[in-house]
């Protein structure tokens, strides 16, 4: 890489990961994290899925963002430094770049590989652009490195696709407390948030006809079996989503088609013929119950955009 862009890794993804798969599957409700969907296959299978005609939110998010991006920059500001959870290949944060010339663009991801590759692609198409690229879990606590030699008039937090969802709510508020730390006071924060809807919408959203999500899903055991040794056999599954209305989430899971036991290391982990591994949460909200939300962690509400369908929103709030 160039001279503008520096790379920090956080990340103590490895041992982690064990730890975390052994955790979840131990417990008497099984479930995995959704943050390890996102390896090299699992990271193709989402743009996949994010080029279905059922998948929504990319395209709606995406449009919004090009429709408003003026206004979007007009509360940003110039010389931001603008710091993007869950970067992966920083397609949407180019149109920012692009609006507002931030004093630096600080990508955070946990994909090591995705992050170097889009660091490079972006250091090519804003070769004036300094790039502080991090590799960390951004669900846990970290400092940033100093960033004040870039001179930023003020920090502003990026975290689009609704990856907000994946959260309880009360996690949510935590998270989005450490956002508002991150920030400072003045700070500010641009988050796409996917909007309640009609049940069978969301369903299709999450289990397409194609199968690509089920595939999606399914690699998260394919990934264990890969980097942890373990012997899931991945036709003994089946990808399962349901929208619960009244908690107003989806549910993604991986449900065991038979008896059957699994190893992972030296411990053996036993299943049920359908019981499942709870593998991904997708909060919906309105935007008033958003920007509650949101408040609750010290953000107050500037302004809101939302797709004439209804579908998705997207919400600047400052410190």
């Amino acid at each position: 890489m160039g001279e503008r862009v520096s790379f920090y890794d956080y990340s103590t993804a490895a041992s982690r990961f064990r730890e975390d798969v052994l955790d979840g599957l131990r417990r008497p409700r099984k479930e995995l994290p959704p943050k390890y969907f996102y390896d090299a296959v699992g990271s193709a299978l989402f743009d996949a899925i994010c080029a279905l005609p059922e998948y929504y939110p990319t395209r709606t998010e995406t449009a919004l963002m090009q429709r408003h991006a003026p206004a979007m920059a007009a509360c940003i500001g110039a010389r931001s430094a603008l710091i993007e959870f869950g970067s992966g290949v920083s397609r949407k944060s180019r149109m920012l770049i692009a609006a507002t010339e931030p004093a630096v663009y600080v990508p955070i991801d946990i994909a090591r590989e995705t992050l170097h590759s889009a660091a490079a692609s972006l250091e090519s198409a804003f070769p004036r652009l300094p790039i502080v690229a991090i590799c960390a879990d951004y669900s846990q606590p970290f400092e940033l490195p100093v960033l004040e030699r870039f001179c930023p008039r003020r920090r502003t937090v990026f975290f689009p696709g609704s990856t907000i969802g994946n959260f309880h709510p009360d996690e949510a508020v935590a998270f989005l407390a450490q956002a508002a730390r991150l920030a400072g006071a003045g700070g500010g924060l641009l988050i796409g948030v996917d909007l309640r809807k009609d049940k069978a919408a969301l369903e299709a959203a999450y289990d397409d006809p194609q199968g690509v999500t089920a595939a999606f899903n399914l690699n998260l055991l394919a990934r264990i079996n890969r980097e942890l040794g373990a012997d899931f056999d991945l036709r003994a599954f089946r990808h399962r989503a349901l929208y619960l209305e009244a908690h107003g989430r989806i549910e993604m899971h991986l449900d065991s088609r038979r008896d059957q036991s699994v190893l992972l290391g030296t411990e053996r982990i036993e299943f049920r013929a359908g019981e499942s591994i709870h593998t991904e949460n997708s909060y919906k909200y309105a935007v008033q119950e958003f920007q509650a939300l949101a408040a609750c962690a010290g953000f107050r509400p500037r302004q809101c955009w939302v797709d004439g369908a209804g579908l998705f929103s997207i919400h600047y709030m400052e410190c």
